[in-house]
C-alpha cells in the first residue's frame, strides 16, 4: 500500500495526548480517536473497523517529544537567541514561553520551517518502519 506522506504528518502533528491516529491497512484511511471528543460507541466503532482491517497506529504526541524538538532547534542557533530560548524552555510554562521569546527575536518563521522539516523525517521514518511506501 502507498500512503500520502502529507497526510501522515498532518496526523502527526494534530496527535495530542487525548487523541490517537491509526492508518488501516485495508482502505488506507486515516482514522482519528478522541477520549474527549467522541463518545465510548464512537469510539467502540472506530476500534472495531480497525480490528477488523489492521491497522498502523501512528505516532504518538508522546513518541514525537516536541519538547526534544525545541531544544534542537535552540541548540541550532546561535548566541543570543540560544541562551533567551535556553531559559525560555525551562520550567513549567516552557511551551508559552518559547512560543512567546521566538516571536520577540523575529524567527518564529524559522522555527516553523524546522519543525514541519522534522515532523515530515519523522512520517518517513515511521513508513519505512512500517515498511510502507509513500507519496
Amino acid at each position: 500500500m502507498k500512503v500520502k506522506l502529507s497526510e501522515i504528518v498532518n496526523a502527526i502533528e494534530m496527535a495530542d495526548q487525548y487523541s490517537e491516529y491509526f492508518l488501516d491497512c485495508q482502505t488506507g484511511e486515516i482514522v482519528w480517536i478522541s477520549d474527549m471528543a467522541m463518545t465510548s460507541g464512537e469510539k467502540e466503532k472506530a476500534y472495531d473497523q480497525l480490528d477488523e482491517h489492521g491497522f498502523y497506529r501512528l505516532p504518538t504526541s508522546f513518541d514525537i517529544r516536541e519538547y526534544d524538538m525545541m531544544q534542537e532547534f535552540v541548540d541550532s542557533l546561535s548566541e543570543p537567541a540560544r541562551s533567551q530560548l535556553e531559559n525560555a524552555i525551562c520550567g513549567k510554562g516552557a511551551f508559552r514561553r518559547f512560543k512567546n521569546t521566538i516571536r520577540q527575536l523575529g524567527i518564529d518563521e524559522q522555527w516553523y520551517r524546522f519543525q514541519a522539516f522534522e515532523y515530515r523525517m519523522k512520517a518517513i521514518e515511521w513508513c519505512c518502519e512500517n515498511n510502507l511506501e509513500y507519496e
